[in-house]
């Protein structure tokens, strides 16, 4: 299904919300939506790697690493798993690597920025509990909306 998120924004009239910008299209689909399903991660893609192993037929991973710099939680080998998956996109709030890998696979993928080093495997992090990052509340079961033109949020689905 074909949607834009300005047009889903004007036709909610405030009912979503908007992420606001900062997130990065990494992945080689730069449409996707779905069910929200959350990860606080605190430096560590255990719960990622967790999560992307699982079915994600029509869901969206949220990874919430505090907008850190220092490490990536996604690389090649956990998107492929996610697609694989039926994952319709992974956003992070932090870095991911494999970058030019990433984008060449048919899976949505946001984040801040690219670092190599990737994250510990100590089986921290949350999953399913509400993020707040970009003025936005990320709730597990919500809906997210992700194009070109950015992300919406919204409580009921908009498509």
């Amino acid at each position: 299904m074909t949607f834009k998120t300005a047009d889903l924004s004007d036709a909610s009239e405030g009912r979503a919300q908007v992420v606001q910008p900062g997130l990065r299209d990494f992945g080689g689909k730069r449409r996707f939506h779905g069910e929200i399903v959350t990860i606080r991660a605190d430096g560590d893609f255990s719960r990622v790697r967790e999560q992307v192993n699982l079915d994600g037929s029509g869901k969206v991973l949220v990874v919430d690493n505090n907008a850190s710099l220092a490490c990536a939680l996604l690389g090649d080998l956990l998107a492929a798993a996610a697609r694989d998956n039926g994952w319709q996109g992974v956003v992070v709030n932090g870095c991911i690597r494999d970058a030019a890998d990433i984008a060449n696979m048919a899976i949505g993928v946001k984040a801040l920025a690219t670092n190599p080093r990737r994250g510990d495997r100590q089986e921290r992090g949350e999953v399913n509990v509400t993020l707040e990052f970009l003025g936005a509340s990320f709730r597990p079961g919500e809906h997210l909306y992700s194009d070109e033109d950015g992300i919406l949020l919204s409580a009921e689905p908009l498509i």
